[in-house]
């Protein structure tokens, strides 16, 4: 018995030093691990650093930490997939990071394959946009992005495209070729995208808006207060460095000064309101 336990105890000491050398390929979702496996076992470490995000080399630190060497090459990653069965999915939206949301492009394939057809995450994905079709590699449970389906007709996608722009709505939608996997896809995108949405269009002009305004006043040493909407221009609410608040009619084609708020003379829309604010500044170090 004592020598059945020895072995045993070599045994596991061999496996812990044979892991400490091991560096594998892995890939990794924000916030995931990476898992690899060593002589018959499948070990799973926290990445270092934490938020990593995409392929990595690793070597274990410990028995809960692998450490990020270096990315492999594509051989490398292509080597690492070719053990996953593939399958064929159009990419609906982007869900946070590298992971997009996809539906099968043949949903009896799919359930042939996986058991189920449903959307699905797709992690790591890369030049790849909406509606395109991609190659993903799955272990029935996880889906990981291997390349873009350069079989995949291009027309349906900017068809489909078009169709979304023109926000044709998801019973309506109907073209040469269509699918009712290409329809549910649809379906899915118009959901949320802003095109379907007008408030969720309008907020994200309005922070557009205020980026542009804010950058502009900052890159002149002035800051953005609040600002109102007035169609062909916007009235901005700005101080100056010394907290000197001032009020403009500033052009939204280009942002040049339609009134200063101050005395220029008539000479107003010879500035910007970058250029504004150091006029501004200068007036008053000039104590005018």
């Amino acid at each position: 018995m004592a020598k059945n336990i020895n072995k045993l105890l070599n045994e596991l000491a061999a496996q812990e030093n044979a892991l400490s050398s091991t560096q594998f390929v892995a890939p990794c979702v924000r916030g995931g691990k990476v898992k690899t496996r060593v002589g018959g076992i499948v070990y799973t470490f926290s990445p270092k650093p934490r938020d990593f995000e995409g392929w990595g080399i690793f070597q274990p630190e410990n028995e809960k930490t692998a450490i990020y060497l270096e990315e492999p090459s594509l051989p490398q990653i292509a080597e690492y997939l070719q053990q996953f069965k593939s399958l064929r999915l159009r990419l609906a939206y982007q869900l946070q990071g590298q992971t997009w949301l996809a539906y099968p492009v043949n949903e009896a394939d799919m359930r042939q394959r996986c058991g189920y057809c449903k959307p699905v995450p797709v992690h790591l994905v890369t030049d790849a946009a909406r509606f395109e079709v991609v190659i993903v590699r799955t272990d029935g449970l996880t889906c990981w992005f291997d390349e873009c389906d350069r079989r995949a007709d291009l027309l349906v996608t900017e068809k489909l495209r078009g169709e979304l722009k023109k926000v044709t709505q998801p019973k309506e939608l109907q073209f040469k070729g269509m699918t009712p996997e290409m329809r549910t896809l649809y379906d899915l995108v118009s959901q949320r995208a802003e095109e379907f949405n007008p408030l969720k269009k309008q907020l994200k002009q309005q922070q557009e808006d205020e980026a542009r305004l804010k950058g502009a006043l900052q890159m002149g040493g002035g800051q953005l207060q609040e600002f109102r909407d007035r169609k062909d221009h916007w009235v901005v609410e700005w101080t100056t460095s010394d907290g000197e608040r001032h009020s403009s009619a500033i052009s939204k084609t280009d942002l040049t000064v339609m009134s200063s708020g101050i005395c220029l003379s008539g000479e107003d829309q010879k500035f910007d309101l970058q250029s504004l604010v150091a006029v501004v500044e200068k007036r008053f170090e000039d104590g005018e």
